[in-house]
């Protein structure tokens, strides 16, 4: 039986604005994990914590764009009608395998890993539904330097979805700041679309998860693109290093965890490596973050014994160290989706309906069980201004 939509939570009240000047959400690539996100920015949404800036990776990318590209009484609907779109009921082979299944007794989770490697494998073979579609010809029989010749699927299905789904005009008045980060093929650099340098079309959201060599490379501006996820799949470094620094509360949202058991066999060393590799080490960063922020204190406090001469103050080091110096305040919460155990390695292109509403369930439930706890909303009183929940 299908998961059925998150319940909204009417005992839950809209919150004051928490005291910080920025609000963020910062989503992680990872394909049919995304609804995971889903559900969490509903819960956000419900709470009345809406984003001031939103960046991502990949579908973590599409998501934003959702967001960003839609009014807040709409970005909920806007995400739901995406999602359900891309995991339309399947028909065909997975139906037959799942009926055959039960005649036969199968149950727990042997049975729901084989359904889902089942859906895993038709979406293989068929595509996803307003998202890409498999080639007629295979590219290895298509002319070398063609755009057939690069991937396995074409997305230009994903084009007429977000164009349906956003608001690119209300994402490009810069009212909410957005953020899609891809890498250039040519040069090998990480590059972020961002509203304050770019005018976002669905180009720069399709750059963000083209992911080779699935997906194609994303032509923009004569440069070609691919997947962010190849050098980092999270934009926390971005969003927390770049100036002016604010007061900011962010809420990252990772859909690979970096921790777990070490695997027993070949499909669970693939699927573990696989976590590792799209995890991008987060907690690394925040650990690494927190550092930065401890010496940015430190720095400012000892700039204030710098004596107040107008000649000193000019020299072009001390005024280094003067830019560097810094009193702002991090809560950085972390939301991170654990796979179950019937999850193989294929997880991130398993595109069923049920496993969609399972995802986006566990994202909503796990938002408001983080919620619960009224230290990730207020003020950090750590010696390095910086705090960091992780309510696993």
């Amino acid at each position: 039986m299908a998961a059925q939509h998150p319940v909204k939570n009417t005992t839950q009240r809209s919150m004051e604005r928490p005291p910080f000047e920025r609000i963020a959400l910062l989503l992680q690539g990872g394909g049919a994990l995304g609804s995971y996100q889903a559900g969490v920015y509903q819960a956000l949404a419900e709470a009345g914590l809406h984003p001031d800036w939103v960046a991502g990776i990949s579908i973590g990318g599409i998501n934003s764009a959702l967001i960003a590209g839609n009014p807040p009484e709409r970005r909920v609907e806007a995400l739901r009608s995406f999602w359900e779109t891309v995991t339309a009921p399947a028909h065909g082979f997975p139906t037959l395998f799942s009926a055959m299944l039960g005649a036969i007794g199968f149950q727990g989770d042997f049975a729901r890993g084989l359904l889902n490697q089942a859906h895993a494998f038709a979406t293989l073979m068929d595509g996803a539904t307003g998202f890409f579609t498999p080639r007629p010809v295979s590219p290895f029989f298509s002319s070398a330097g063609s755009v057939e010749a690069e991937s396995f699927y074409d997305i230009t299905p994903l084009r007429a979805t977000l164009e349906r789904l956003v608001d690119f005009d209300r994402i490009n008045t810069g009212a909410m700041r957005f953020s899609v980060g891809a890498v250039n093929v040519r040069t090998g650099n990480f590059e972020y679309f961002d509203t304050t340098t770019h005018k976002i079309r669905p180009e720069h959201i399709m750059a963000s998860g083209s992911l080779p060599p699935g997906f194609p490379a994303t032509r923009i501006d004569g440069e070609c693109y691919w997947d962010g996820g190849l050098i980092s799949n999270t934009p926390l470094q971005w969003v927390l290093d770049n100036s002016p620094r604010q007061d900011t509360l962010a809420f990252q949202v990772d859909l690979w965890s970096a921790s777990g058991e070490f695997p027993r066999d070949l499909p669970g060393i693939e699927l573990r490596q696989k976590d590792i590799r799209f995890s991008s080490r987060t907690r690394a960063a925040t650990d690494h973050f927190k550092t930065q922020q401890r010496l940015r204190r430190a720095l400012g406090h000892l700039v204030e014994l710098v004596p107040q001469d107008a000649l000193l103050r000019a020299d072009p080091e001390i005024k280094l160290l003067v830019d560097q110096a810094d009193e702002k305040v991090y809560n950085i919460v972390q939301l991170i989706y654990r796979a179950k155990k019937y999850e193989a390695s294929s997880k991130d292109y398993e595109f069923s309906r049920r496993t969609m509403e399972e995802h986006w369930t566990s994202g909503y439930n796990d938002a408001l069980r983080t919620l619960r706890h009224p230290e990730v909303l207020q003020r950090p009183g750590t010696p390095d201004g910086v705090a960091i929940f992780d309510f696993d």
